[in-house]
């Protein structure tokens, strides 16, 4: 697949449904969102992972914390998890961690199980996205009823986000003639990477819906004509260093969720704790 097909796959893909999960519980958009990443060594993800995740949230339900959290493991590349944490501004961000700072129970809990998870971390990092709205078309405020999300990362050449810009304007018309229902969320990253980077984050309630997606891309060709898609591959091909695109999958065991997201969908978000790996016991020697 060339980087201009891929890119159109990436845009295409419909159902951005990200949430301000705060104490007042908001439904929209995020103005700030902030991810960590973990990248796992051999062997370390799935139950060992998650039973060490389980201590964050412990911690954070018995303060009864009011920002929420979403985790994920990946499904494509390298071996890692995600944390989503969002927020109104960085004010909200900053006094989010100066009441954590002054919270000595819940900052020594929090102490104790960064220590015991960076046992089965190879790496980690956390980048800082702010969110574009004139790039968006129509993003959903909802992620309580996600079970997948679709993480696409662009890199703008420099001296060339005016051709991005209007790449996108292009795109956003084309899916608003060819597939009225389309709807995307578009972060620019501030800070933790090189300047230039764009995510596109979809979600989804099912892989099925990737499907729909595919046959959606056939109406946006049709929607842009010959000349547009020609106009457009230009602008991509002048502005577009690099791009990848990565499929992970919304963990519940590794999620501070809210009380309205357990509510609203139980059966995903109201898990038991992640059991611990037996040990087998010791044998005398002989």
């Amino acid at each position: 697949m060339t980087k201009f097909s891929r890119i159109l796959f990436a845009l295409s893909l419909a159902g951005l449904y990200l949430c301000a999960v705060s104490a007042q519980e908001k439904t929209s958009v995020p103005k700030i969102l902030q991810i960590q990443r973990e990248f796992l060594k051999p062997g370390k993800a799935g139950n060992v992972h998650e039973v060490k995740e389980s201590a964050f949230i412990d911690a954070m339900t018995r303060a009864k914390w009011p920002t929420h959290y979403i985790g994920m493991t990946s499904l494509s590349g390298k071996s890692r998890a995600l944390f989503f944490t969002m927020y109104d501004s960085f004010e909200a961000w900053e006094k989010d961690g100066a009441a954590v700072q002054k919270n000595a129970a819940l900052s020594s809990a929090l102490d104790r199980a960064y220590a015991a998870d960076g046992e089965l971390q190879d790496s980690t990092d956390t980048g800082v996205f702010v969110f574009q709205e004139e790039m968006s078309l129509r993003p959903r405020p909802d992620l309580s009823v996600a079970r997948f999300m679709e993480i696409s990362a662009y890199h703008v050449k420099p001296g060339h986000n005016k051709e991005w810009m209007e790449a996108v304007k292009l795109v956003k018309a084309g899916y608003e003639k060819g597939v009225p229902d389309s709807h995307w969320g578009m972060f620019s990253q501030m800070y933790g990477g090189d300047g230039g980077t764009y995510l596109v984050l979809t979600s989804r309630k099912s892989l099925a819906e990737i499907d729909k997606g595919l046959l959606d891309d056939k109406q946006f060709v049709a929607a842009m004509g010959e000349d547009g898609m020609k106009k457009l591959s230009e602008l991509v091909g002048a502005c577009v260093e690099s791009s990848q695109h990565q499929l992970f999958a919304i963990n519940p065991h590794m999620s501070y969720a809210s009380d309205e997201w357990i509510k609203a969908s139980p059966d995903f978000w109201n898990v038991k704790p992640a059991a611990k790996a037996a040990v087998a016991p010791k044998k005398d020697k002989p």
